[in-house]
């Protein structure tokens, strides 16, 4: 379920990991920043919309992006792994180890 619910979002969940990828690749911040922030609203605007583009494939089509960033760069920065790297270190904090 909680896959289906980021997925509904389009993927502007991993709006974080993309900025540190466009930046990463010599992107200046506050430009990334420009550039997220637009194609997530793009990508907002469109949900449920027939033929709404998903975050990634905004980026992708992006000029200021695909100059820059390879899609398999923006691939690794959307993997939703990213967000449970964490898990089992903040589980153990909370709960003690098992």
């Amino acid at each position: 379920r909680m896959a289906e619910n980021l997925e509904a979002l389009g993927g502007v969940v991993h709006s974080g990991e993309v900025l540190l990828a466009l930046t990463r690749a010599g992107i200046l911040r506050e430009d990334a920043y420009r550039i997220v922030q637009r194609n997530a609203m793009a990508t907002w605007e469109g949900l449920g919309k027939p033929g709404a583009r998903s975050f990634r494939e905004h980026l992708e089509r992006d000029p200021e992006v695909a100059g820059r960033v390879s899609p398999e760069a923006l691939a690794r920065a959307m993997d939703p792994a990213l967000h449970l790297r964490a898990v089992d270190a903040v589980f153990a904090r909370v709960f003690g180890a098992a």
